[in-house]
């Protein structure tokens, strides 16, 4: 009697493939799909005020050398380049102004990869609504996955999460509109693997931070084309020896990938009110709740606690940014410059408010001290103590756009017309409002993009992109 063989366990990579390469419109919750026209819009709206600075002028310009074939759109330029040179641009504007969204854990980033690898590939495969909404929602379960069984091992091996893991989530998006096979997409996740990268080595007054999810966005759409080629990828990348989860965090935690999967998946989705790293956001929040209360003159005040948890404790310290790069990641002028003008938007981060003697002063007055018993890895306490030992105290553990603390749908179409408007003129913004509310009946997404194209400028004199 011959003796049965056994079937080898299918590898996680392959278990990620057959489900999502089977996934419908149909089986995405209502609630994933309002989800991801809010990110949608918000993405949107970022990426086109981002596209004029002078981080997005240069990967749009870098994107039109990249070949002439005209399949997708460059946001806030309107020039057509391959899919892959605009998944590139779009990523690196959607990330040049610190307004794109967050996870819960303020670790990554879901839009600048995912979206913009899908949106660059409907419009080049013709896909509707339906088939985009599909492919955001995949892409962003996919990398939140990633992200649950590779962190905090991968952040704190100084590895950026959002180009790490949005390599995965882009390859799926845009595996999803180019209707991949299982096995074609199982291969997909092997040569998004081979391309996973980005570093936290980011911060300073370089674009460098910028960058980092552009590579992502574009080995996504790679990834996925060549597996549609017949290229083949490793099956084993996430769980191998020499697979992403051992080399990138430690190989500890490879269930989380597929922990749930095939039960509906609740995006974690939040949104960024303020134009800075997403862990100063608490202690923004903080400031202004004491300004609001108290209105202390800030003349008078001897100094500013600022307790964080661990998780975040050691970043964001730079008191004293030299470009407003910088003071986006620098808790210390976040804190001085809400205090003195109440918003943490685009016009508090320039150059011209570096110099400020009054930011100045707060920033050298500010002290950040680590608190293990604060309950989340964002939580912030506050206190500020006056000349006359009169103290002020605060303390946020959920900020301004998180699930908890959530912007309204009112508030996000605010921030987006802040954003596009100026660009794109207050018609081609409504228009883009009503697009993506009603997305689903979209016959063909590029309709959406075309409207990103700036409106003329009459000025007579070219002005400067901002440098971000």
């Amino acid at each position: 009697m011959k003796k049965k063989t056994a079937t080898p366990e299918r590898t996680l990579a392959r278990k990620l493939a057959e489900h999502h390469a089977k996934l419908s419109y149909s089986r995405i919750p209502a609630g994933s799909r309002h989800a991801m026209k809010r990110l949608l819009l918000d993405y949107i709206g970022v990426a086109i005020a981002g596209s004029q600075t002078e981080s997005g002028v240069i990967a749009r310009e870098f994107a039109t050398l990249q070949g002439k074939a005209l399949e997708a759109t460059l946001i806030g330029g309107g020039e057509r380049v391959p899919v892959t040179a605009a998944s590139f641009a779009n990523a690196i504007s959607c990330h040049s102004i610190e307004l794109d969204d967050i996870d819960v854990l303020a670790l990554f980033h879901f839009s600048p990869p995912v979206f913009s690898s899908a949106l660059a590939m409907a419009e080049a495969t013709g896909a509707n609504g339906k088939d985009l909404l599909t492919a955001l929602a995949a892409g962003c379960e996919v990398m939140e996955r990633v992200s649950m069984a590779a962190n905090n091992d991968l952040r704190n091996r100084a590895f950026h999460t959002t180009p790490t893991c949005g390599v995965f989530g882009a390859t799926v998006a845009a595996g999803k509109l180019l209707q991949l096979t299982p096995e074609q997409l199982t291969s997909a996740f092997g040569l998004a693997g081979a391309q996973a990268s980005g570093l936290m080595e980011m911060y300073g007054p370089s674009m460098q931070k910028r960058f980092n999810p552009g590579p992502a966005a574009r080995n996504g759409v790679t990834s996925a084309m060549m597996a549609k080629l017949g290229f083949t990828g490793a099956d084993t990348i996430f769980e191998g020896e020499r697979g992403f989860l051992k080399a990138f965090a430690g190989g500890k935690k490879g269930a989380e990938l597929v922990r749930g999967l095939g039960k509906p998946f609740d995006l974690q989705i939040e949104f960024k009110p303020y134009s800075c790293a997403r862990p100063i956001h608490n202690a923004i929040d903080c400031a202004l709740e004491i300004r609001r209360k108290h209105a202390p003159d800030l003349s008078s005040i001897r100094s500013i606690v600022v307790r964080r948890h661990p998780d975040w404790s050691h970043y964001h310290r730079n008191i004293a940014p030299r470009t407003y790069h910088e003071a986006q990641v620098s808790l210390p002028y976040s804190v001085a410059i809400a205090l003195l003008e109440g918003n943490a938007l685009l016009a508090q981060y320039t150059d011209s408010k570096l110099g400020d003697a009054t930011v100045r002063r707060l920033m050298d007055r500010t002290r950040i001290d680590t608190d293990a018993k604060l309950p989340r890895g964002v939580s912030c306490h506050t206190t500020i103590t006056m000349q006359s030992g009169e103290k002020y105290v605060s303390q946020v553990d959920y900020p301004k756009g998180s699930i908890q603390n959530p912007m309204s749908d009112e508030e996000l179409k605010v921030k987006f017309e802040l954003l596009s408007v100026p660009v794109v003129g207050a018609t081609k913004a409504a228009k883009i409002v009503d697009l993506v509310l009603h997305i689903e009946r979209c016959s063909d997404v590029g309709e959406l993009l075309r409207l990103t194209v700036p409106v003329p400028r009459k000025s007579k004199k070219k002005k400067a992109p901002r440098r971000h």
